[in-house]
C-alpha cells in the first residue's frame, strides 16, 4: 500500500485499468470518485475494510456526503467483527471525524482505516493537511453551533490524537475492546 498521499491507485475506481500512474490516469481516477454516489461508494468498499489480513485504507470524496458513508462503512466492519457494544459510539467518532477532514481540511480526498489489535479498536482519518486538531477548552456552545467535534471525541474515545504523515495528517480514535475468552 502506499504512503499517505502517495498514488495507491488501487483503492480508485479504475484502478487496474492503466497500467502506468501517470498524473492524468490518476486526475482520471479521483474525478471518477468524485462522481460516485454515496451508495455507489458504499457498495465499492463495502468488506474491504473488515478484512484484517491487509491494511485496508479507503479513500472518500471530501464532501459532507461522506460522512454517512463513513459511518455505514464502520458500522459493517464492528458487526462483522462483532464488536456489537462499540457500535454507536464508533459510529458517532467517525462522523465527528470525517465532519473535521471535510471542513477543516482543503484536499479533494479523505481515507478512512479501521483496525484492530488486542484489546483495541482504532478508527482513523486521514486528510491532505498537516495542521494538527486542537481541543480547545472553553464555555460549552449552544447546542445550534458547531465545534463540539473532539469535545464528543476526547469525551467517548478511550484514546484520541494525530499524527502527521508524509503528506497529511491522521486523526484517530481508539475504543477498548473486551476480547472474548
Amino acid at each position: 500500500m502506499a504512503g499517505w498521499g502517495e498514488t495507491d491507485q488501487s483503492s480508485l475506481p479504475g484502478a487496474g485499468l492503466v497500467a502506468d500512474a501517470s498524473p492524468a490516469c490518476f486526475q482520471g481516477a479521483l474525478e471518477a470518485l468524485e462522481r460516485l454516489s454515496s451508495e455507489e461508494l458504499e457498495q465499492m468498499y463495502s468488506g474491504r475494510l473488515s478484512d484484517q489480513s491487509e491494511a485496508g485504507e479507503v479513500r472518500l470524496p471530501s464532501r459532507p456526503e461522506s460522512g454517512p458513508v463513513a459511518r455505514r462503512l464502520v458500522l459493517s466492519v464492528l458487526e462483522s467483527w462483532e464488536l456489537h457494544q462499540q457500535l454507536e459510539v464508533g459510529e458517532l467518532l467517525t462522523g465527528e471525524l470525517v465532519a473535521n477532514a471535510v471542513r477543516h481540511a482543503a484536499g479533494r480526498t479523505i481515507g478512512l482505516q479501521v483496525t484492530r489489535k488486542p484489546g483495541w479498536l482504532r478508527v482513523e482519518v486521514r486528510d491532505s493537511s498537516r495542521a494538527l486538531p486542537c481541543l480547545i477548552l472553553a464555555e460549552p456552545l449552544p447546542p445550534t453551533d458547531g465545534g463540539r467535534g473532539l469535545r464528543i471525541v476526547d469525551d467517548l474515545a478511550d484514546r484520541w490524537g494525530a499524527d502527521l504523515l508524509p503528506r497529511g495528517k491522521g486523526v484517530w480514535f481508539e475504543l477498548k475492546v473486551r476480547e472474548r475468552s
